[in-house]
């Protein structure tokens, strides 16, 4: 599988290590009220969609850049990829 590397062009699937879902990137505020509940939901609660999911993929053996891929998880097509922009990105 070639993952189309915003920056470098398309690189192989096993230059880079999947981490999940790209939600992960959100990650809840620790000092707000509901934090816990916050957290349990963020740790705990997964979708297992079929179709065009939003993966966070991370570039290991290459610019150690990390992307949001999204992929068809029926077809494993993947229709796009992104630099993960945010804090310290």
């Amino acid at each position: 599988m070639l993952i189309p590397h915003p920056l470098l062009g398309p690189r192989d699937a096993q230059e880079f290590t999947y981490l999940g879902d790209a939600r992960l990137i959100d990650r809840p505020d620790g000092m707000a009220e509901g934090a816990g509940a916050a957290f349990h939901d963020y740790l705990y609660l997964r979708d297992n969609p079929a179709g065009p999911h939003r993966e966070l993929w991370y570039h290991e053996h290459g610019d150690r850049s990390w992307l949001v891929v999204t992929r068809d998880t029926t077809t494993h097509e993947i229709l796009g990829a992104e630099l993960v922009k945010g804090p310290g990105r």
